[in-house]
Protein backbone atom coordinates (compact mmCIF):
# COMPACT_ATOMS: atom_id res chain seq x y z
CA UNK A 1 0.00 0.00 0.00
CA UNK A 2 1.44 3.61 -0.88
CA UNK A 3 1.76 6.15 1.22
CA UNK A 4 -0.94 8.02 -0.49
CA UNK A 5 -3.20 4.91 0.22
CA UNK A 6 -2.47 5.13 3.60
CA UNK A 7 -3.35 8.88 3.80
CA UNK A 8 -6.58 7.86 2.41
CA UNK A 9 -7.44 5.33 4.71
CA UNK A 10 -10.20 7.54 6.66
CA UNK A 11 -12.55 9.67 4.58
CA UNK A 12 -10.87 13.13 3.24
CA UNK A 13 -12.81 16.49 4.12
CA UNK A 14 -14.59 18.00 1.19
CA UNK A 15 -14.34 21.69 3.15
CA UNK A 16 -11.40 23.28 4.79
CA UNK A 17 -11.79 22.40 8.74
CA UNK A 18 -13.45 25.11 10.88
CA UNK A 19 -10.32 25.01 13.17
CA UNK A 20 -6.92 23.48 13.65
CA UNK A 21 -4.53 22.94 16.04
CA UNK A 22 -4.88 22.57 19.76
CA UNK A 23 -8.29 24.50 18.95
CA UNK A 24 -9.61 21.38 17.11
CA UNK A 25 -7.74 19.11 19.41
CA UNK A 26 -9.60 20.60 22.34
CA UNK A 27 -13.07 19.95 20.55
CA UNK A 28 -12.32 16.44 20.37
CA UNK A 29 -11.24 15.75 23.30
CA UNK A 30 -14.77 16.61 24.93
CA UNK A 31 -14.81 12.75 23.37
CA UNK A 32 -12.37 11.86 26.66
CA UNK A 33 -14.97 13.50 28.93
CA UNK A 34 -18.18 11.02 27.56
CA UNK A 35 -15.81 8.04 27.72
CA UNK A 36 -15.67 8.34 31.40
CA UNK A 37 -19.23 9.20 31.79
CA UNK A 38 -20.14 6.11 29.97
CA UNK A 39 -17.78 4.40 32.08
CA UNK A 40 -19.31 6.00 35.16
CA UNK A 41 -22.74 4.83 33.90
CA UNK A 42 -21.79 1.17 33.58
CA UNK A 43 -20.29 1.31 36.99
CA UNK A 44 -23.56 2.49 38.84
CA UNK A 45 -25.56 -0.23 37.02
CA UNK A 46 -22.72 -2.98 38.43
CA UNK A 47 -22.75 -1.38 41.98
CA UNK A 48 -26.47 -0.44 42.72
CA UNK A 49 -28.37 -0.90 39.43
CA UNK A 50 -28.63 -4.67 39.29
CA UNK A 51 -28.58 -8.47 41.45
CA UNK A 52 -26.61 -11.27 41.53
CA UNK A 53 -23.55 -11.11 42.61
CA UNK A 54 -23.34 -7.30 43.65
CA UNK A 55 -26.11 -8.42 46.72
CA UNK A 56 -23.46 -10.51 47.98
CA UNK A 57 -21.25 -8.09 48.47
CA UNK A 58 -23.62 -5.54 49.69
CA UNK A 59 -25.34 -7.93 52.11
CA UNK A 60 -28.49 -6.51 51.00
CA UNK A 61 -30.32 -5.91 47.81
CA UNK A 62 -29.23 -2.23 45.89
CA UNK A 63 -33.24 -1.87 45.85
CA UNK A 64 -33.28 -1.93 49.80
CA UNK A 65 -29.91 0.24 49.92
CA UNK A 66 -30.79 2.42 47.38
CA UNK A 67 -34.26 2.65 46.48
CA UNK A 68 -34.53 6.02 45.14
CA UNK A 69 -31.19 5.61 42.90
CA UNK A 70 -31.46 1.63 41.88
CA UNK A 71 -34.28 1.83 39.71
CA UNK A 72 -32.25 4.85 37.73
CA UNK A 73 -29.01 2.68 37.77
CA UNK A 74 -30.33 -0.07 36.02
CA UNK A 75 -30.45 2.19 33.12
CA UNK A 76 -26.61 2.25 33.48
CA UNK A 77 -25.83 -0.58 31.36
CA UNK A 78 -26.61 1.31 28.31
CA UNK A 79 -23.35 3.15 28.59
CA UNK A 80 -22.33 0.22 26.82
CA UNK A 81 -24.08 1.39 23.69
CA UNK A 82 -22.44 4.68 24.26
CA UNK A 83 -19.25 3.37 24.29
CA UNK A 84 -19.58 1.54 21.26
CA UNK A 85 -21.07 5.09 19.09
CA UNK A 86 -17.97 7.28 21.21
CA UNK A 87 -16.11 4.22 19.32
CA UNK A 88 -17.15 4.67 15.99
CA UNK A 89 -16.16 7.98 16.14
CA UNK A 90 -12.51 7.36 17.26
CA UNK A 91 -11.70 4.56 15.12
CA UNK A 92 -11.82 6.95 12.07
CA UNK A 93 -9.51 8.87 14.11
CA UNK A 94 -7.39 5.78 14.93
CA UNK A 95 -7.00 4.71 11.08
CA UNK A 96 -6.06 8.06 9.74
CA UNK A 97 -2.69 7.85 7.87
CA UNK A 98 -2.16 4.91 8.82
CA UNK A 99 -1.54 1.15 6.96
CA UNK A 100 -3.39 -1.72 8.11
CA UNK A 101 -0.48 -2.64 10.14
CA UNK A 102 0.26 0.44 11.39
CA UNK A 103 -4.06 0.39 12.48
CA UNK A 104 -3.51 -2.86 14.01
CA UNK A 105 -0.55 -2.28 16.11
CA UNK A 106 -2.16 0.49 17.55
CA UNK A 107 -5.41 -1.02 18.50
CA UNK A 108 -3.22 -3.57 20.11
CA UNK A 109 -1.33 -1.78 21.71
CA UNK A 110 -4.20 0.19 22.78
CA UNK A 111 -6.13 -2.83 24.07
CA UNK A 112 -4.15 -5.33 25.55
CA UNK A 113 -1.56 -3.85 27.83
CA UNK A 114 -3.89 -2.90 30.92
CA UNK A 115 -6.41 -5.92 29.40
CA UNK A 116 -3.26 -8.19 30.93
CA UNK A 117 -2.60 -6.62 33.92
CA UNK A 118 -6.64 -6.37 35.31
CA UNK A 119 -6.73 -10.24 33.66
CA UNK A 120 -3.92 -11.24 36.15
CA UNK A 121 -5.54 -8.52 38.82
CA UNK A 122 -9.16 -9.93 38.59
CA UNK A 123 -8.09 -13.74 38.82
CA UNK A 124 -5.74 -13.23 41.68
CA UNK A 125 -8.19 -10.78 44.08
CA UNK A 126 -11.90 -11.94 42.78
CA UNK A 127 -12.47 -14.58 40.41
CA UNK A 128 -10.37 -17.89 40.07
CA UNK A 129 -10.35 -19.59 36.63
CA UNK A 130 -9.25 -23.22 35.44
CA UNK A 131 -5.69 -22.62 34.14
CA UNK A 132 -6.58 -23.39 30.48
CA UNK A 133 -9.38 -20.89 30.70
CA UNK A 134 -7.24 -17.95 31.44
CA UNK A 135 -4.63 -18.45 28.56
CA UNK A 136 -7.22 -18.31 26.33
CA UNK A 137 -8.34 -15.15 27.93
CA UNK A 138 -5.20 -13.48 27.09
CA UNK A 139 -6.35 -14.02 23.64
CA UNK A 140 -9.79 -11.83 24.25
CA UNK A 141 -11.35 -14.93 22.02
CA UNK A 142 -12.53 -16.60 25.32
CA UNK A 143 -16.23 -15.55 24.39
CA UNK A 144 -16.46 -17.16 20.58
CA UNK A 145 -14.95 -20.13 22.50
CA UNK A 146 -16.55 -20.91 25.61
CA UNK A 147 -14.09 -20.26 27.99
CA UNK A 148 -14.98 -18.80 31.59
CA UNK A 149 -14.61 -15.15 31.45
CA UNK A 150 -12.25 -13.63 34.03
CA UNK A 151 -13.66 -10.26 33.18
CA UNK A 152 -17.60 -9.94 33.27
CA UNK A 153 -17.32 -6.97 31.12
CA UNK A 154 -14.65 -8.38 28.36
CA UNK A 155 -17.96 -9.61 26.24
CA UNK A 156 -17.62 -5.74 24.77
CA UNK A 157 -14.07 -5.83 24.16
CA UNK A 158 -15.00 -9.20 21.84
CA UNK A 159 -17.88 -7.00 20.09
CA UNK A 160 -14.78 -4.05 19.72
CA UNK A 161 -12.49 -6.42 18.04
CA UNK A 162 -15.40 -7.56 15.30
CA UNK A 163 -15.87 -3.77 14.47
CA UNK A 164 -12.15 -3.38 14.14
CA UNK A 165 -11.47 -6.37 11.43
CA UNK A 166 -14.48 -5.29 10.23
CA UNK A 167 -13.44 -1.58 9.60
CA UNK A 168 -9.93 -2.44 8.86
CA UNK A 169 -10.67 -5.12 5.89
CA UNK A 170 -13.54 -2.93 4.49
CA UNK A 171 -12.18 0.69 4.54
CA UNK A 172 -8.77 0.59 5.80
CA UNK A 173 -7.40 -2.25 3.34
CA UNK A 174 -9.08 -1.26 0.15
CA UNK A 175 -7.64 2.27 0.80
CA UNK A 176 -10.56 3.98 2.35
CA UNK A 177 -11.74 7.59 1.62
CA UNK A 178 -15.41 9.08 2.06
CA UNK A 179 -17.53 7.10 -0.45
CA UNK A 180 -16.29 3.74 0.72
CA UNK A 181 -16.61 4.81 4.26
CA UNK A 182 -20.57 5.46 2.95
CA UNK A 183 -20.57 2.34 1.38
CA UNK A 184 -19.55 0.42 4.69
CA UNK A 185 -21.40 1.70 6.64
CA UNK A 186 -24.73 1.22 4.50
CA UNK A 187 -23.56 -2.41 3.20
CA UNK A 188 -22.93 -3.43 6.95
CA UNK A 189 -26.28 -2.07 8.21
CA UNK A 190 -27.96 -3.78 5.31
CA UNK A 191 -26.19 -6.90 5.82
CA UNK A 192 -26.48 -6.77 9.37
CA UNK A 193 -30.48 -6.76 9.72
CA UNK A 194 -30.52 -9.19 7.14
CA UNK A 195 -28.16 -11.58 9.56
CA UNK A 196 -30.74 -11.04 12.11
CA UNK A 197 -33.74 -11.81 10.29
CA UNK A 198 -31.77 -14.69 8.85
CA UNK A 199 -30.78 -16.16 12.14
CA UNK A 200 -33.00 -14.13 15.04
CA UNK A 201 -31.29 -16.08 17.83
CA UNK A 202 -28.10 -14.90 16.59
CA UNK A 203 -25.96 -18.35 16.77
CA UNK A 204 -24.83 -18.31 13.40
CA UNK A 205 -21.56 -16.88 11.91
CA UNK A 206 -23.62 -14.20 9.81
CA UNK A 207 -24.78 -12.78 12.58
CA UNK A 208 -21.72 -13.42 15.36
CA UNK A 209 -19.60 -11.67 12.67
CA UNK A 210 -22.04 -8.64 11.58
CA UNK A 211 -23.27 -8.35 15.24
CA UNK A 212 -27.27 -6.73 14.74
CA UNK A 213 -27.78 -5.61 18.37
CA UNK A 214 -24.31 -3.37 18.57
CA UNK A 215 -23.37 -2.40 14.68
CA UNK A 216 -26.35 0.39 14.45
CA UNK A 217 -24.18 2.20 17.35
CA UNK A 218 -20.87 1.45 15.58
CA UNK A 219 -22.43 2.96 12.35
CA UNK A 220 -23.41 5.94 13.99
CA UNK A 221 -20.36 6.55 15.63
CA UNK A 222 -18.81 6.44 11.86
CA UNK A 223 -21.44 8.85 10.67
CA UNK A 224 -20.81 11.21 13.42
CA UNK A 225 -17.54 11.44 12.66
CA UNK A 226 -18.02 12.24 9.16
CA UNK A 227 -20.19 14.89 9.90
CA UNK A 228 -17.10 16.31 12.06
CA UNK A 229 -15.37 16.45 8.84
CA UNK A 230 -17.85 18.35 6.95
CA UNK A 231 -21.34 19.05 8.76
CA UNK A 232 -22.84 19.99 5.59
CA UNK A 233 -22.57 16.23 4.16
CA UNK A 234 -26.14 14.99 4.11
CA UNK A 235 -25.04 11.35 3.38
CA UNK A 236 -23.13 11.40 6.65
CA UNK A 237 -25.93 12.89 8.90
CA UNK A 238 -28.70 9.97 7.11
CA UNK A 239 -26.27 7.54 8.05
CA UNK A 240 -25.86 8.82 11.87
CA UNK A 241 -29.87 9.26 11.97
CA UNK A 242 -30.41 5.38 10.70
CA UNK A 243 -27.85 4.59 13.19
CA UNK A 244 -29.61 6.12 16.08
CA UNK A 245 -33.32 4.57 14.56
CA UNK A 246 -31.61 1.47 14.61
CA UNK A 247 -29.72 1.59 17.43
CA UNK A 248 -32.56 2.54 20.02
CA UNK A 249 -34.92 -0.32 18.31
CA UNK A 250 -32.44 -3.14 19.77
CA UNK A 251 -31.67 -1.59 23.04
CA UNK A 252 -35.28 -1.47 23.54
CA UNK A 253 -35.44 -5.13 22.44
CA UNK A 254 -32.82 -6.16 24.75
CA UNK A 255 -33.23 -3.99 27.84
CA UNK A 256 -37.41 -3.69 28.09
CA UNK A 257 -39.83 -6.02 29.59
CA UNK A 258 -43.42 -6.25 30.96
CA UNK A 259 -43.49 -5.29 34.67
CA UNK A 260 -42.07 -7.83 36.69
CA UNK A 261 -41.47 -8.38 40.13
CA UNK A 262 -39.14 -11.20 39.20
CA UNK A 263 -36.99 -9.05 37.70
CA UNK A 264 -34.52 -6.96 39.70
CA UNK A 265 -35.77 -3.74 37.86
CA UNK A 266 -38.45 -2.18 35.40
CA UNK A 267 -36.70 -0.11 32.40
CA UNK A 268 -39.60 2.27 30.32
CA UNK A 269 -38.76 2.39 26.71
CA UNK A 270 -39.30 5.96 26.55
CA UNK A 271 -36.33 6.10 29.19
CA UNK A 272 -34.30 3.63 27.05
CA UNK A 273 -34.79 5.64 24.14
CA UNK A 274 -33.91 8.70 25.92
CA UNK A 275 -30.70 7.16 27.66
CA UNK A 276 -29.53 6.15 23.67
CA UNK A 277 -30.41 9.81 22.18
CA UNK A 278 -28.75 11.47 24.38
CA UNK A 279 -25.50 9.38 23.62
CA UNK A 280 -26.04 9.75 19.89
CA UNK A 281 -26.56 13.77 20.60
CA UNK A 282 -23.84 14.18 22.75
CA UNK A 283 -21.68 12.66 20.21
CA UNK A 284 -22.83 15.14 17.10
CA UNK A 285 -22.28 17.98 19.63
CA UNK A 286 -18.59 16.66 19.78
CA UNK A 287 -18.49 16.46 16.32
CA UNK A 288 -19.81 19.86 15.58
CA UNK A 289 -17.50 21.68 18.10
CA UNK A 290 -20.50 22.63 20.31
CA UNK A 291 -19.66 20.09 23.50
CA UNK A 292 -15.99 21.16 24.44
CA UNK A 293 -15.96 24.46 24.93
CA UNK A 294 -18.06 24.17 27.63
CA UNK A 295 -16.89 21.20 28.98
CA UNK A 296 -13.46 23.47 28.72
CA UNK A 297 -14.50 26.12 30.59
CA UNK A 298 -16.01 23.56 32.98
CA UNK A 299 -12.19 22.67 33.99
CA UNK A 300 -10.99 25.60 33.37
CA UNK A 301 -13.32 26.90 36.72
CA UNK A 302 -12.40 23.80 38.72
CA UNK A 303 -9.11 24.92 38.10
CA UNK A 304 -9.63 28.37 39.48
CA UNK A 305 -12.02 27.40 42.04
CA UNK A 306 -8.88 24.77 43.22
CA UNK A 307 -6.27 27.99 43.14
CA UNK A 308 -8.77 30.22 45.40
CA UNK A 309 -8.87 27.16 47.65
CA UNK A 310 -5.11 26.91 47.72
CA UNK A 311 -4.48 25.01 45.01
CA UNK A 312 -2.81 25.93 41.88
CA UNK A 313 -4.58 28.04 40.03
CA UNK A 314 -4.78 28.45 36.17
CA UNK A 315 -5.34 24.43 35.87
CA UNK A 316 -5.44 24.14 31.47
CA UNK A 317 -9.28 23.84 31.16
CA UNK A 318 -8.93 20.67 29.29
CA UNK A 319 -6.40 18.57 31.66
CA UNK A 320 -9.25 17.02 33.31
CA UNK A 321 -10.40 15.42 30.16
CA UNK A 322 -7.05 14.57 29.09
CA UNK A 323 -6.95 12.43 32.49
CA UNK A 324 -10.35 11.39 32.13
CA UNK A 325 -9.91 9.97 29.22
CA UNK A 326 -6.50 7.76 30.06
CA UNK A 327 -8.27 6.50 32.91
CA UNK A 328 -11.46 4.98 30.94
CA UNK A 329 -10.31 2.14 29.93
CA UNK A 330 -8.39 0.53 32.77
CA UNK A 331 -11.46 1.97 34.96
CA UNK A 332 -13.98 -0.16 32.88
CA UNK A 333 -11.80 -3.08 33.00
CA UNK A 334 -11.91 -3.87 36.70
CA UNK A 335 -14.29 -1.70 38.24
CA UNK A 336 -16.83 -4.92 38.16
CA UNK A 337 -14.91 -7.57 40.35
CA UNK A 338 -12.64 -5.44 42.24
CA UNK A 339 -15.12 -3.19 43.03
CA UNK A 340 -17.32 -5.86 44.63
CA UNK A 341 -14.23 -6.31 46.75
CA UNK A 342 -14.02 -3.13 47.79
CA UNK A 343 -17.42 -2.59 48.74
CA UNK A 344 -17.59 -5.47 50.66
CA UNK A 345 -14.93 -4.77 52.82
CA UNK A 346 -15.82 -1.31 53.35
CA UNK A 347 -19.63 -1.65 53.82
CA UNK A 348 -19.96 -5.06 55.53
CA UNK A 349 -16.34 -5.30 57.08
CA UNK A 350 -15.93 -2.26 57.88
CA UNK A 351 -19.79 -1.03 58.62
CA UNK A 352 -19.52 2.49 56.43
CA UNK A 353 -22.87 3.61 55.39
CA UNK A 354 -23.93 3.08 51.40
CA UNK A 355 -23.45 6.52 50.10
CA UNK A 356 -20.19 6.72 51.58
CA UNK A 357 -18.93 3.25 50.24
CA UNK A 358 -20.31 3.91 46.62
CA UNK A 359 -18.24 7.30 46.49
CA UNK A 360 -15.19 5.39 48.28
CA UNK A 361 -15.22 2.44 45.76
CA UNK A 362 -15.89 4.97 42.62
CA UNK A 363 -12.96 6.77 43.86
CA UNK A 364 -10.41 3.68 44.94
CA UNK A 365 -10.88 2.16 41.45
CA UNK A 366 -10.29 5.36 39.47
CA UNK A 367 -7.13 5.56 41.79
CA UNK A 368 -6.10 2.03 40.78
CA UNK A 369 -6.79 3.21 37.01
CA UNK A 370 -4.32 5.83 37.43
CA UNK A 371 -1.44 3.67 38.68
CA UNK A 372 -2.46 0.86 35.60
CA UNK A 373 -2.11 3.61 33.28
CA UNK A 374 1.09 4.98 34.60
CA UNK A 375 2.46 1.79 35.29
CA UNK A 376 1.15 -0.47 32.51
CA UNK A 377 -0.36 1.64 29.70
CA UNK A 378 2.00 4.23 29.07
CA UNK A 379 5.27 2.60 29.50
CA UNK A 380 4.23 -0.94 27.88
CA UNK A 381 1.94 0.40 24.83
CA UNK A 382 4.90 2.45 22.89
CA UNK A 383 7.42 -0.52 23.55
CA UNK A 384 4.19 -3.50 22.20
CA UNK A 385 3.62 -1.23 19.16
CA UNK A 386 7.47 -1.04 18.39
CA UNK A 387 7.69 -4.79 19.10
CA UNK A 388 4.77 -5.16 16.00
CA UNK A 389 6.51 -2.94 13.94
CA UNK A 390 5.25 0.24 13.57
CA UNK A 391 6.84 3.29 15.39
CA UNK A 392 5.26 5.23 18.65
CA UNK A 393 3.07 7.88 17.24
Amino acid sequence: MTATADAAAVPAPRVRERAAGAGAAGRLRALDGLRLLAALMVAGYHYGGRGGQIADAWGASPRQLFPAAAPWLAYGCLGVQIFFVISGFVICLSAEGRSVRAFAASRAARLYPAYWVALVLVAVAARAVPVSDFLVNLTMLQQPLGAERVLGVCWTLWAELRFYVLFALCVVLPGGGRRRTLLFCAGWMLAAVLADAADPGGKGFLAQALMPQYAPFFIGGIGLYLVHRDRRDRLAWAVALAGWLLGQHYAVAGLWHAPDPRFFSYRSAVVIIAVVTAGFAAVALVALGRLGGGLGRLGGGLGRLGGGLGGRAGWPGWRWLTLAGALTYPFYLVHEHLGWLVIAALHRRAGLPPGAVFALTVAAILALAWAVHRGVERPLGPRLRKALGTPPS
